[in-house]
């Protein structure tokens, strides 16, 4: 079975051809176009992304790395922090894995997503299961799961000499002046390894195709004292959409004959990073990952385990184009925000050949979650003062799990994949307070009385059966039923009287205050999907693959009015909401198309492919008749790539169609559709790698479907920010990028 990784010799993640083809699962080297990919020895279908490189991207993001997939989008927030949609279910709704580790965000914004703990120029592979996940690798999940490994051990051969690589790249984008480094050595004989990475990348606000608000100062304090204003924001400029991080990681590893044992440490630091999208923004953020695990193949299978800890200490305040001086003396400063999270986790799992045909899967997992959200007073400010304001005190989030899966290869044609999956998700937390008694006191006091222990018990399924006639073409057909608890902000976040502080627990980017719900329970989703792949016999010339899906998920998460769940929430006038969340039914469905073609292939022209992409997807609330929030409207991907010697040149388009669809409940902005052009080019030699390439080549002016409401200037704290201004995409970038190995 083959695996992907992306190969050593580019700029990690972040230079190199975007021919749309990490998405397009393309198979220009003549691999299949949705690969077979899962733990060793299983088939169970998942998208690959493409052989060749990732590509040139306009953030730093890893997950950037997964936005042209087929069924995957992404909420766009800070410039390393975005999440990834999974046919239209995001967050916390996919299980994500960096490194074997499940890592939660801490924080009332989810700033802090799991893929921004791992520098993408870190990433070796990627796997992704959409819908129909084997419950080896789901669970507390409803969308799919997405694993994120780093690069592989590689030891020496017995009696050679040491094996040492050495790799170093960089990077630039005009738009942003987005500027990077990246290192990476490793040193390894035939026993042991070691390997060292690190990255930094910086950036500023980026620009749109175009002004999208007037020209001036990017916040006003209400006093005298001008010193206290905001910078000069243009008319094009993107406010709060600048960022800076740090990334830092060891791998140290030993092989025994068949065993491997592997600790891996990471560090990151992110001074500043802002959020377009929200009323605070990321002033620091310092997270340290220790992780611990073994791998052993024996006579009857193979066994693999893992011990872990993450700890990230988290803060918010207001950046440099939000205000930041408050009152009518402006003499409150700002509003500081401190979370303290920390996870961690053991799995075992074992892998048993009971037969030729059959393996059976069985294994464990432990998560234990504890989560401080605290704000500090901000004096003089009444309604900021004099106690610490605490938002989460001791959250409590633990999850055990036990899991069997039995897959059956019953001849070369057919192939069956069958598990059970049982979870016990326990939370609970402590008391909290407000800044005062007199405008928090009651809330508090009915939180406080509250029973706040919730246990739940949760069960996932999947069946699934594939069936492969002949060498040109496969079918598979799947039932999921997929179960997920709420996060702790969901069930514990309390505050309802003040507008202030319902703005800070926003976990969606919509501008919108959020108060949580203790009685919440946990969603279950049930999916139905099929996949059809054709393609040539040698699987060198064409292929097709159209993969419709459905689901329907009982007790769906959803925003209500906070008086369906019995809130009396502060009212606003300034074209947000204050909303609470309940339990609801949804439905949603949609299709995935993508396939790929030899336009020609050999002789002294090279060879030229073309590639395309197609994903649509509905989400509806059946309770309310309402459309689900942040659906990505119908969008389609081409891409014509030439390949020459070293060279390797491409002209990508990307179609998005207007949202119409939008919940009404979130006040939901529409957006246009639009269409961008992106050109690539690179040359690669034995030790270098050169990248260049333009983005939204005509400098299109376009509103990002899934980028929410524009906050990223003014007086965020309350209601200073009106109601009705989407996000904008990047403008026209020129980018450059060199790598160089050893």
């Amino acid at each position: 079975m083959q695996q992907f990784k992306f190969k050593k010799n580019i700029l990690s993640g972040i230079l190199t051809s975007n021919i749309l083809a990490s998405c397009l699962l393309c198979v220009i080297s003549g691999i299949a176009f949705a690969e077979d990919l899962i733990l060793p020895g299983v088939e169970v279908r998942a998208a690959r992304l493409y052989e060749s490189s990732p590509s040139f991207r306009e953030t730093s993001d890893t997950a950037s790395l997964l936005s042209d997939e087929p069924g995957i989008s992404l909420y766009r927030a800070g410039g390393v922090s975005s999440l990834p949609v999974i046919h239209g279910l995001a967050d916390d709704r996919i299980r994500i894995k960096v490194d074997g580790m499940d890592l939660i965000s801490s924080c009332a914004n989810h700033m802090t997503p799991p893929l921004s703990y791992i520098d993408l120029s870190n990433v070796n592979n990627i796997k992704v299961f959409a819908g129909i996940t084997p419950v080896s690798v789901g669970g507390d999940s409803i969308a799919g799961t997405i694993l994120v490994n780093s690069a592989a051990p590689e030891f020496s051969q017995a009696g050679q000499d040491l094996l040492i690589n050495a790799q170093m790249g960089t990077f630039y984008r005009s738009n942003n002046d987005a500027r990077g480094i990246n290192l990476s050595t490793s040193v390894a004989n035939d026993k042991a390894y070691m390997r060292y990475t690190g990255s930094t990348v910086e950036a500023n606000n980026y620009k749109a195709g175009g002004k999208f608000k007037p020209s001036g100062l990017a916040a006003v304090n209400a006093s005298t004292d001008r010193t206290k204003d905001r910078g000069h924001l243009a008319g094009d400029e993107v406010g709060s959409s600048y960022y800076k991080s740090r990334n830092q990681a060891l791998a140290f590893g030993v092989n025994l004959d068949n065993h491997l044992l592997e600790l891996k440490l990471g560090w990151q630091d992110i001074p500043s990073q802002g959020f377009v999208n929200q009323r605070m923004d990321m002033t620091d953020n310092d997270s340290q990952q220790y992780n611990l695990s073994y791998a052993g193949q024996y006579g009857w299978g193979n066994l693999a385990a893992r011990a872990y800890h993450e700890r990230t200490r988290h803060s918010m305040q207001f950046g440099d184009d939000k205000l930041f001086w408050y009152g009518a003396t402006g003499k409150v400063a700002g509003m500081p925000m401190d979370t303290e999270g920390k996870t961690s986790g053991v799995n075992v799992q074992g892998d048993i050949n009971l037969s030729q045909r059959d393996v059976l899967r069985v294994g464990t997992e432990y998560q234990r979650y504890r989560l401080d959200d605290y704000w500090r007073a901000s004096p003089p400010a009444p309604a900021m003062s004099p106690n610490t304001f605490w938002n989460v005190n001791n959250g409590q989030r633990d999850r055990y799990d036990v899991f069997a899966e039995w897959e059956a290869k019953w001849n070369t044609q057919w192939l069956s994949l069958l598990g059970l999956r049982s979870s016990t998700v326990k939370m609970n937390a402590g008391n909290v307070q407000g800044y005062n008694v007199l405008m928090y006191g009651a809330a508090a006091t009915v939180f406080n009385k509250s029973d706040r222990s919730k246990t739940d018990n949760n069960v996932d399924s999947t069946a699934l059966v594939r069936f492969t006639p002949d060498a040109s073409q496969t079918y598979e057909a799947g039932y999921a039923m997929k179960t997920r608890s709420p996060n702790v902000y969901e069930r514990f976040a309390w505050a309802n009287s003040n507008t202030m502080v319902m703005n800070m627990n926003n976990l969606y980017g919509d501008g919108n205050g959020y108060v949580g719900n203790l009685k919440l329970k946990a969603e279950t989703a049930h999916t139905l999907s099929a996949t059809a792949n054709w393609r040539d016999a040698v699987q060198q010339d064409w292929q097709l693959t159209a993969t419709p899906y459905i689901t329907y998920v009982d007790d769906y998460i959803d925003a209500v009015a906070c008086a369906k769940v019995g809130k009396v929430c502060a009212a606003r006038t300034d074209g947000f909401v204050n909303l609470s969340l309940d339990n609801q039914t949804a439905r949603l469905y949609g299709v995935d198309v993508s396939g790929q073609m030899s336009l020609f292939r050999g002789g002294g022209f090279g060879s030229l492919s073309a590639i395309g992409a197609l994903n649509y997807v509905r989400g509806k609330n059946l309770d309310t008749g309402d459309d689900l929030y942040n659906i990505m409207p119908l969008n389609a991907k081409f891409a014509l790539e030439h390949r020459l010697g070293g060279w390797t040149n491409t002209i990508q388009t990307k179609l998005v169609d207007s949202k119409n669809n939008v919940q009404a409940m979130r006040k939901e902005l529409k957006t246009a559709g639009y269409g961008l052009v992106n050109i690539y080019s690179s040359y690669e030699w034995k030790y270098a790698r050169l990248d260049l390439g333009v983005e939204n080549v005509f400098d299109k002016f376009y509103a990002d479907p899934l980028g929410g409401a524009y906050l990223g200037q003014g007086a965020t704290m309350g209601t200073g920010v009106l109601h009705g201004v989407t996000v904008p995409g990047i403008g026209r970038s020129v980018n450059v990028g060199l790598t160089l190995k050893y």
